[in-house]
């Protein structure tokens, strides 16, 4: 058994390897130590191999799903090695000590997932190959739990944003090439050749052409994951949709650091609670969700397809009735569309089909109703006809199955009565045979006067008599009739020939009917199979009315506003709110405080000044958002918009350094700043904040300075620059397309009040101050502060020099003592006060004098 395993292992290479032994997966050697670490399981030992025992650990066969996502989340690929004959049939073929057969049927990794329990309805899966050829680059990705499969060719630089984008889980490459992936695999599986012609096969096609694969790259990127999703299914090649050839240009190109920065789909974190999908998403199918992620992810260039987007969402918002029945419909139906990759993949259960049925016709009582739309949009128009055409399939399963069929299929019971006659027969006969077998067990107990006696069945021992123990002896008699076959603690169990007629009646109409009912489960999956390309079309189109309508519900529940496009450079945005924000303070009952934004190639710059925790940051961030969900075909949070398309969109806010790749905060900053510099164009869409803050103040207001130039005269964007160097709005000096903002403030009896405002002109002052006492900063190091700035403040007007008249300024340590003392002053003169023999005028001397000596201190 031993050799067999390691020739499996060496088979399975970094995967732990299950190894089937009757009900139990067994994990031996090294994978033994890390299963029982990771599962959390006692980790044993069986045996000597090399005289060493053999750590070993085990998971039961009928909960494996559980313990493998646990492990598939912890970063592992797992094998499965199944036994591949049965012992009967082993013993058959080489003897009464055979080894059963085993062979590796699949590999279970991230990105080949399928079952239910393994993945999140509301997120796609995406398995992605990165793929070169001819200095070309091409990323492909297939999403085997729907079958959906794109193919993009890029650039080289442009390879990190496609993987963050997708955000997938699993990353396949060719062996020694520089791609960030998570699975290498041979060079050879990636050559463009060899991918060329096991493509052609896949889809039983003499050319590539007709699928819009003409790019080596985007062949060898395709091929190399075909070839990975092959290996990983040993074989059994799961669903793959002929490829949707996507253009780099034809969506808004987003960097990892802007993905991450304005928390699209994820926060920081690595949730999505609190992320803009989450503020937006209403959708009612998991299928919808993924749809929402997707357009979140990739915003349209074609102003054509977003107003065809934007004209269905205007449908579903006019109208609450079609809305709410819409979303009505839609939730009651299940996720054909990965009921069909379970089906596909050749792991699709009963319950599977029944999904197929309930969903398909769930479509096309839908269609019906949006038939009686009077005014149709387009994009409706066109999905029409993709919920309909499946009604002889839906019959046939209505006729074949039950209304709820089971997940599994070894039980049997999935086939409706009346469907197959010669089914009903078998079962008819089984149900008689245990009726005979109820009426022999009375008879039984009369007969042996042992009232206690149950005739039962279990998997070993098939049908059988049970009586106590105590009840026993009579029945072990030679001439009772019955046969000895178990003592167990408490009870006997015995067989009898007229028990063993009828048990065998009951038993062969049993294996009969559970065979009958698995040939039609197996015709049944073919047949869906065979329409499965509409199928799919079907499961798109009723995620994309799910997204439409979802977006309608949320424009409705917030008060969006359809955005309106333009083909100049324009960012024109009234009362526009940040959605994320806007609904955590709505939580707390508060209010969202609206700006307007109006960049135009007049006032395409925007310098923002103002104090921290006064809204800069979330001023930038909710303009980058809504060109984010405008783009992507959904109402906005504003209560008008007139946007010119954004290919580009870069978002620099925020500090964050990458250790791990030797990066600090400050280094980290000037790579993102340095990428929308090489980048950004006049179409493009940036937000900056606090560039340069992260060194010295006067390397960083040089590189501020010189960054706002850069914008402003080389990339010619449209831009939003936050910033606390009040020097830069010297700059709208010379610089005609910069506009100076700031947010508004004010101090009132001691205290700072934000406004959240953001108006015309620059800031006075930082109110840094009052932001560090609103803080909870000490007061004697804010004190302190008050003294420091002064001295700044007098020695830059009095030299130019920021440091000059500090080396005169006493350390924290006697400026503390000499503030306590004046303050012991103050005390002592308060004290010493009779108020009662005070005249007016004495109180109002004294009060002068305290004030004087408040100042001085």
């Amino acid at each position: 058994m031993m050799a067999q395993y390691l020739a499996l292992k060496a088979e399975a290479g970094d995967c732990l390897l299950f190894y089937r032994m009757g009900d139990f997966f067994e994990l031996f050697f090294d994978d033994a130590r890390v299963a029982a670490q990771v599962l959390d399981i006692a980790l044993t030992a069986r045996g000597e191999h090399e005289g060493n025992k053999v750590p070993m650990c085990g998971v039961p066969v009928h909960a494996a799903t559980a313990y493998l996502q646990r492990l598939i989340k912890a970063g592992h690929r797992v094998a499965i090695a199944e036994q591949t004959e049965t012992p009967e049939a082993a013993r058959k073929a080489r003897g009464s000590k055979a080894l059963v057969n085993r062979g590796i049927v699949r590999v279970v990794t991230a990105g080949t997932l399928t079952e239910e329990a393994l993945l999140d309805a509301r997120s796609a899966n995406w398995c992605v190959a990165v793929g070169e050829a001819g200095g070309e680059v091409a990323v492909a990705a297939a999403d085997v739990s729907t079958g959906r499969f794109e193919i993009v060719e890029l650039s080289p630089t442009q390879v990190a944003a496609e993987l963050a984008r997708l955000a997938a889980a699993e990353v396949v490459a060719a062996e020694g090439s520089a791609w960030p992936a998570t699975a290498w695999r041979p060079r050879g599986e990636f050559d463009s050749g060899a991918a060329e012609a096991r493509l052609r096969r896949l889809w039983n096609v003499a050319t590539l052409d007709g699928l819009g694969l003409t790019g080596r790259a985007a062949i060898a990127a395709a091929g190399g994951l075909v070839a990975y999703l092959d290996y990983a299914a040993k074989g059994a090649l799961p669903f793959l949709r002929p490829p949707t050839v996507v253009a780099a240009s034809g969506t808004m190109a987003i960097d990892a650091a802007t993905r991450e920065s304005l928390e699209l789909t994820r926060t920081a974190g690595g949730e999505r609670r609190g992320s803009l999908l989450d503020a937006v998403d209403r959708t009612v199918t998991g299928a919808g969700a993924r749809l929402l992620a997707a357009d979140l992810g990739a915003p349209l260039m074609d102003r054509a397809a977003i107003d065809a987007r934007l004209d269905l969402v205007r449908t579903m918002e006019a109208d609450a009735g079609l809305r709410e029945g819409v979303r009505g419909a839609l939730r009651a139906l299940p996720d054909i569309g990965r009921a069909l990759g379970r089906l596909a993949a050749g792991r699709g259960s009963p319950r599977d089909l029944g999904q197929l049925r309930d969903g398909l016709d769930g479509a096309w009582s839908l269609a019906q109703r949006l038939e009686q739309v009077a005014e149709r949009p387009a994009l409706l128009a066109d999905l029409l006809p993709r919920l309909r055409g499946h009604g002889a399939l839906i019959d046939l399963l209505k006729r074949a199955l039950v209304p709820s069929p089971p997940i599994e299929a070894s039980d049997g019971g999935y086939i409706a009565a009346g469907y197959d006659a010669a089914l009903d027969a078998l079962r008819e006969t089984g149900a008689g045979g245990r009726r005979a077998i109820a009426a022999l067990e009375g008879e039984m107990r009369q007969r042996t006067g042992i009232a206690t006696l149950k005739i039962r069945h279990n998997g070993v021992l098939g049908y059988h008599i049970e009586v106590p123990a105590k009840a026993a002896d009579p029945l072990m008699a030679a001439d009772s009739g019955f046969t000895h076959r178990q003592t167990l603690a408490g009870v006997v169990r015995f067989n009898a020939p007229d028990l063993h007629d009828v048990a065998a009646r009951v038993t062969q109409a049993g294996a009969h009917a559970l065979a009958a009912e698995a040939a039609h489960l197996e015709d049944l999956t073919a047949q869906a199979l065979a329409g499965r390309e509409s199928i799919a079309a079907t499961a798109d189109a009723l995620a994309r009315i799910d997204v439409a309508a979802a977006l309608a519900e949320r424009a409705v529940e917030g008060g969006w506003t359809r955005p309106a496009f333009a083909d100049e450079a324009c960012f024109d945005v009234r009362d526009g709110r940040h959605p994320v924000v806007e609904t955590a303070l709505s939580r707390s009952g508060e209010r969202f405080v609206a700006n307007d934004c109006t960049l135009s190639p007049t006032s395409r710059l925007w310098l923002v000044t103002g104090p921290n925790m006064g809204g800069k940051s979330t001023f930038l961030r909710q303009n980058a958002l809504i060109a984010v969900l405008a783009q992507a075909g959904s109402y906005v949070p504003a209560a008008a918009a007139r946007l010119g398309l954004v290919d580009r969109l870069f978002s620099r806010v925020g500090a964050s350094d990458n250790l791990a790749r030797g990066r600090s905060t400050f280094m980290v900053e000037m790579v993102e700043t340095a990428a929308i510099l090489a980048q950004a164009t006049h179409r493009s869409f940036v937000i900056l904040d606090e560039v340069g803050r992260g060194t010295s103040t006067y390397d960083g207001l040089a590189i501020a300075w010189a960054v706002v130039e850069a914008i402003h005269e080389d990339n010619r964007c449209r831009c939003l620059f936050a910033t606390h160097y009040h020097e830069l709005t010297r700059l709208a000096e010379r610089c005609d397309a910069l506009s100076l903002h700031h947010v508004r403030a004010r101090e009132w009896k001691g205290e700072l009040v934000l406004l959240h405002e953001v108006a015309a002109g620059p800031a006075d002052r930082s109110y840094g101050l009052a932001v560090a006492r609103l803080a909870g900063m000490p007061p004697a190091t804010v004190g302190r502060a008050k003294a420091v700035l002064a001295k700044l403040e007098a020695g830059r007007a009095k030299t130019g020099g920021l440091a000059a008249g500090l080396d005169d300024l006493p350390l924290f340590a006697a400026a503390a003592q000499a503030e306590e003392q004046a303050c012991d002053a103050i005390r002592a003169e308060v004290e010493a006060l009779d108020v009662d023999a005070l005249t007016p005028r004495e109180a109002l001397d004294t009060l002068y004098r305290l004030k004087a000596l408040a100042r001085e201190a």
